[in-house]
C-alpha cells in the first residue's frame, strides 16, 4: 500500500499496529528485522586495491607495461624494474587521491547528524533518525527537518518547505484531511510529508509510512543510476593522445627494427636499438606528472572552499562554457530580507525606516504581532518571510520579543493558502485589535478604511486602491514578494472566526526578497569576461528569478526567459535552437533541468549545473562538472556531483575556473617539455641508426631521464603561477587536442634543437673511438639540456618575463636534478650500473655549455617574440 494519503487515520493505525501513544518497545526489534534502519542506501564503496587495480587501465600504462616485457625479455632487467616502480607510484598516488575525496565526503555526510522526537511507549523521547520504522509517531516544529516520509494525523499551522524534493521554494501548508482516492505527485500530497524537506512554521504529529529507500529521497537516489557520467575533456584528450603515440612508437620501432636487420646487426642487437628508441619515446612519468599536478590543484580549491571528488574534474572547470546555476542560496543569500515599504502614498526604502512616523512604526509594530518567527541571538526559527519582518524590526531596535510581551497575543485565525491570510488579537493601549497580514489584492478586496500619516482613519476610496494596486505592481515587477498588513479595531467579548477579516483600516504594504549574495555580481561579471555564459535555473516565479538575474548581470535585454511549461511543450531540437538565448529559466522539473543541460552538450559545450536537492541530483550527474552545496546540499545530491562548494557560493565556482584554466595550462606546458625532450631522444637514436653508429643510448640511460630528472622540471612546471589574466581568454573547445599544430611543431622545433647539441656530443666523445665515451657524454648532454629546458616551458614569455624566482620549484627541480645527475656520472661504484664512462673537466665543460645552447637560442626567440 502506498496511497496513504486518501486513507483515514484509523485506517494507517491499525495498518501499522500502533496508536497515539507511539510504538511499544516489545515491537521494536521484530520491526527492524522487517523495515531496516532509516538511512540511505550509498553505493557500495570501492575498496582502495579495486582502485589501485583500476590505475592500470589507461592505455599509456598499457604501453609503458609492454614496454617493460620487451626489457625483461631483452635481458635488462634493470630498466624493467624501475617502469614497474614508477607504473606502481603513479597507481598508488591515484589511489590515495581516490580515498581522501572519498573521506572528504564523508566528513561532510557527518556535519549533521539529524534526530526526531517520538512517541513510544505512551512517553516523549528523542531517537537518532536512522532508528525510525514505519507506526512511529513523530513530533515536529519550525526548524525540523523531517526524518522520513509520513502522514500529518495532526497539523497547527504546519507548512514544510519541500524544495529538495520538488524545487518548488514556497512552502506547502499541510492539512489531516483525507485525499480523494488517484494518482497524485508528491507536491499535491497535502497531508503527507517527506524526508528531508523543512519545517517552517508551526508544529504538529505525524506517522511515519516510509522509512530509508522506500522513501521518495529513496527513491530519486535509486534513480541516479540511471543516468550515465561522461569522461572529462582531459581523460578524452589524455586518451586520443595515448592512442596516437602508442601507434607511432610501434611503427617508428618497427622500422628501426628491420632497418638494423638489414644493415647486418643481429636480432637481439637490433631488439636493443628498438627498446632504446621505444623508451626514448614513451614519456613514461606523464601518467604521475599529470595525477600530481591535479591533486596539487585539488588541495589548493580545498583551501577556496570547492572539494574535488573526482581529480579530473578540476580541468574540466577550465574549459567549461555554461554554467547552469540554481537561485536559492548560490546566486542569492537564501536569506528573505525587506527591501522596501509602502505606507500613505509613498515607497519607503527598509533602511530609511522611522520610528518617529507613527504609521511606518505602526507598520512594523503589525508585522511583528502578526507572525512566529524569532531572531534570538542570530539563530533564526520560523518561515523565511516572517523572519525577514522579525529582521527589519531588528534594524530599527524594535525587537519581536519585548513587542509580543508588551502586547500579547489573545486569539489566532492561522494562515491557509485558501483564504491568504492570518489574523491575531492584541490588547494595545487599553482597545482590541484584530491585525491581518496577507496577500494585498485580498486585504485590499476587504479594507473599508486606510491609515493616514497622522493616524487618521480616512474611508478608503477608489484613488486610494488605485494608489496601493500600482505600488503592489510595481514592487512585483521588481521581483519583490509583497504582504499588505491592516488592523480593526474590535470588541473585548467578540470571538474572532473568518467572517471577522473584513471592513480593515489598511496600515501599508511590506516588500521582501531573497537578496544577491554581495558577491555574486562580480562573480557573473568575471563569468562573462571568461567567455562563459551564466545561465539561473529555478524553482521560483519568473517575474522573480528574472528581476534577480538582471540585477546580478545575468539577464541583459533581448535574452529570453522560459518556465517549465513552455519548455515542456518544445522538443528536444526546438529546446537546442532556444538554450544559446535563453538566460532564466523558472518553475523548472528536475526532467526539465536534463534536458536543459543534454541540449547544450548536444551543442558542443561543456555544461556545469549547482544544485543543493535531491531533484537536482540526476542533473548534477548528467552535467561534465555537477556542483553540489556543501551546506544545504542533500547526501544525494553530493554523491551524485564532482565537486561540492563548502560555502555554497558562486563566485567560489569561478575561483576554481581560474584554478582548472590555470591547471591546463601547466599540464600543457608539462607535456610540452616531456615530448620535446623525447622527440630530441628518439632524433639522436633514429639517427644513430640511420648512419649506423653504435646504441647511442642505454635503456637505463633514457629511463634515468625520464624517470628521475625529468619528471622533476614536469611537477615543477605543473605548480607554475597563473600570469596574465586567464578570465580574459576564452573557454577551450572539448574536442580540442592536446597536441595542436602549434604545440607540435614548437615541440618538434626544440626537440631538433637538444637533439643536435646531443649528437655534437656523442661525437666529442665518439671521435677518438671511444663509443662508450661517446654513449656517455650524449646521455649527459641530454639530460643536462632538458633541465635546462625546464625554464624555458614553464610558460610563453622569456624567463625575464616570467620572473626568475616566481616559481621556486622550477628551480628546486633543476638543483635536485643536476645533483643526480652529477652523482651517477662521479661515483664509480654507480658507473657500471647505469653505464657510464670517466670524464675529464674537458668533457664535463663541453657537457655543460651544449646542454645551455638550446636553452640560450630558445630564451632570445621568446624574448623577441613575447616580450617586446
Amino acid at each position: 500500500m502506498k496511497d496513504f494519503y486518501c486513507k483515514s487515520k484509523e485506517f494507517l493505525m491499525e495498518h501499522f499496529n500502533t496508536s497515539s501513544d507511539g510504538l511499544k518497545s516489545k515491537d521494536l526489534e521484530s520491526l527492524k528485522e522487517k523495515y531496516g534502519e532509516n538511512v540511505l542506501n550509498s553505493k557500495e564503496k570501492k575498496t582502495a586495491f579495486k582502485v589501485f587495480l583500476e590505475q592500470f587501465k589507461d592505455f599509456l600504462v598499457i604501453i609503458l607495461l609492454v614496454a617493460a616485457a620487451i626489457s625483461f625479455i631483452s635481458g635488462n632487467k634493470e630498466s624493467t624494474i624501475v617502469i614497474l616502480a614508477v607504473i606502481t607510484m603513479n597507481a598508488i598516488l591515484g589511489t590515495v587521491q581516490h580515498m581522501k575525496a572519498e573521506e572528504s565526503l564523508e566528513s561532510l555526510k557527518k556535519m549533521s547528524s539529524p534526530r526526531a522526537r517520538v512517541m513510544r511507549d505512551g512517553r516523549k523521547q528523542e531517537i537518532d533518525s536512522s532508528e525510525l520504522l514505519p507506526g512511529d509517531i513523530v513530533l515536529v516544529e519550525a526548524g525540523d527537518v523531517v526524518p522520513s516520509d509520513a502522514r500529518v494525523i495532526e497539523s497547527y499551522s504546519l507548512m514544510v518547505n519541500e524544495s529538495s524534493l520538488t524545487g518548488e521554494s514556497e512552502s506547502v501548508e499541510k492539512i489531516t484531511d483525507i485525499l480523494e482516492d488517484g494518482k497524485l505527485t508528491v507536491g499535491d500530497q497535502k497531508n503527507m510529508v517527506f524526508s528531508g524537506s523543512l519545517v517552517t512554521y508551526g508544529r504538529g504529529k505525524l506517522l511515519v509510512t516510509a522509512i530509508g529507500m522506500d522513501t521518495e529521497l529513496g527513491k530519486i537516489a535509486s534513480l541516479l543510476d540511471n543516468t550515465e557520467e561522461s569522461a572529462t575533456p582531459l581523460q578524452k584528450s589524455l586518451e586520443k593522445f595515448g592512442k596516437k603515440l602508442s601507434i607511432a612508437i610501434i611503427v617508428l620501432c618497427v622500422v628501426v627494427f628491420f632497418m638494423s636487420i638489414a644493415r647486418g646487426i643481429n636480432t637481439l642487437d637490433s631488439l636493443m636499438f628498438a627498446v632504446a628508441l621505444a623508451v626514448a619515446a614513451i614519456p613514461e612519468a606523464l601518467g604521475s606528472i599529470v595525477t600530481i599536478v591535479l591533486a596539487i590543484g585539488t588541495q589548493k580549491m580545498a583551501k577556496e572552499n570547492a572539494i574535488i571528488k573526482k581529480l579530473h574534474s578540476v580541468e574540466s572547470l577550465g574549459c567549461v562554457s555554461v554554467i547552469c546555476s540554481d537561485k536559492t542560496g548560490t546566486l542569492t543569500q537564501n536569506k528573505m530580507t525587506v527591501k522596501k515599504i509602502y505606507v500613505d502614498g509613498k515607497i519607503v526604502e527598509s533602511e530609511k525606516i522611522s520610528l518617529d512616523n507613527p504609521l511606518e512604526k505602526e507598520l512594523l509594530r503589525s508585522a511583528l504581532l502578526c507572525s512566529d518567527a524569532v531572531n534570538h541571538d542570530g539563530q533564526e526559527i520560523g518561515d523565511p518571510t516572517e523572519v525577514a519582518l522579525v529582521n527589519v524590526g531588528h534594524l530599527h531596535n524594535l525587537k519581536e520579543v519585548k513587542v509580543r510581551e508588551k502586547y500579547p497575543r489573545m486569539e489566532e485565525l492561522p494562515f491557509d493558502s485558501e483564504r491568504k491570510l492570518m489574523s491575531t488579537t492584541h490588547e494595545i493601549d487599553g482597545k482590541y485589535y484584530l491585525i491581518t497580514k496577507g496577500a494585498p489584492d485580498v486585504v485590499i478586496d476587504r479594507a473599508k478604511y486606510i491609515i493616514k500619516a497622522n493616524g487618521e482613519y480616512k474611508e478608503i476610496e477608489t484613488k486610494d486602491i488605485e494608489d496601493i494596486k500600482k505600488a503592489n505592481i510595481k514592487l512585483s515587477e521588481s521581483g519583490l514578494r509583497v504582504l499588505a498588513f491592516a488592523i480593526k479595531e474590535i470588541d473585548r467579548q467578540e470571538k474572532i472566526n473568518f467572517d471577522s477579516e473584513n471592513e480593515f483600516a489598511i496600515v501599508g504594504l511590506i516588500s521582501m526578497i531573497d537578496p544577491p549574495r554581495e558577491e555574486s555580481k562580480k562573480a557573473v561579471e568575471d563569468c562573462i569576461k571568461a567567455g562563459i555564459k551564466p545561465v539561473m535555473i529555478t524553482g521560483d516565479y519568473k517575474v522573480t528569478a528574472k528581476a534577480i538575474a538582471k540585477e546580478i548581470g545575468i539577464y541583459k535585454d533581448g535574452d529570453e526567459t522560459l518556465n517549465g511549461v513552455e519548455v515542456e511543450a518544445m522538443s528536444d531540437e526546438e529546446l537546442i535552437k532556444h538554450v544559446p538565448n535563453t538566460s532564466v529559466y523558472a518553475r523548472v522539473s528536475p526532467e526539465h533541468k536534463i534536458r536543459i543541460i543534454s541540449a547544450w552538450q548536444k551543442l558542443g559545450k561543456i555544461c556545469a549545473m549547482t544544485g543543493d536537492g535531491v531533484n537536482d541530483a540526476p542533473a548534477l550527474k548528467k552535467a561534465d562538472v555537477g556542483i553540489a552545496m556543501g551546506i544545504t546540499g542533500t547526501e544525494v545530491s553530493k554523491d551524485a556531483a564532482s565537486m561540492i562548494l563548502t560555502d555554497d557560493n558562486f563566485s567560489t565556482i569561478i575561483k576554481s575556473v581560474v584554478t582548472g584554466r590555470n591547471l591546463y595550462a601547466n599540464i600543457k606546458n608539462s607535456i610540452r617539455f616531456l615530448l620535446s625532450g623525447n622527440t630530441a631522444g628518439i632524433l639522436a637514436v633514429f639517427y644513430a641508426s640511420l648512419m649506423g653508429l653504435p646504441v647511442i643510448f642505454a635503456p637505463v640511460h633514457l629511463l634515468f631521464i625520464n624517470l628521475l630528472t625529468d619528471s622533476l622540471p614536469a611537477i615543477a612546471i605543473g605548480m607554475e603561477p597563473s600570469h596574465g589574466d586567464v578570465l580574459n581568454e576564452k573557454p577551450r573547445e572539448a574536442d580540442a587536442p592536446l597536441l595542436d599544430k602549434k604545440l607540435s611543431s614548437r615541440i618538434l622545433m626544440e626537440g631538433l634543437l637538444i637533439a643536435i647539441v646531443t649528437m655534437i656530443a656523442f661525437y666529442l666523445g665518439y671521435s677518438k673511438g671511444n663509443a662508450a665515451l661517446g654513449s656517455t657524454m650524449a646521455f649527459s648532454t641530454l639530460c643536462l639540456g632538458r633541465l635546462f629546458h625546464g625554464f624555458s616551458c614553464r610558460g610563453n614569455g622569456s624567463i625575464f618575463k616570467l620572473g626568475i624566482i616566481s616559481n621556486m620549484f622550477s628551480i628546486y627541480a633543476f638543483v635536485l636534478g643536476a645533483i643526480l645527475l652529477y652523482v651517477v656520472l662521479l661515483v664509480p661504484s654507480l658507473h657500471e650500473m647505469f653505464a657510464i664512462a670517466d670524464l675529464t673537466g674537458k668533457n664535463f665543460l663541453e657537457i655543460n655549455v651544449l646542454a645551455f645552447i638550446p636553452t640560450l637560442i630558445i630564451q632570445i626567440l621568446k624574448f623577441i617574440k613575447y616580450d617586446r
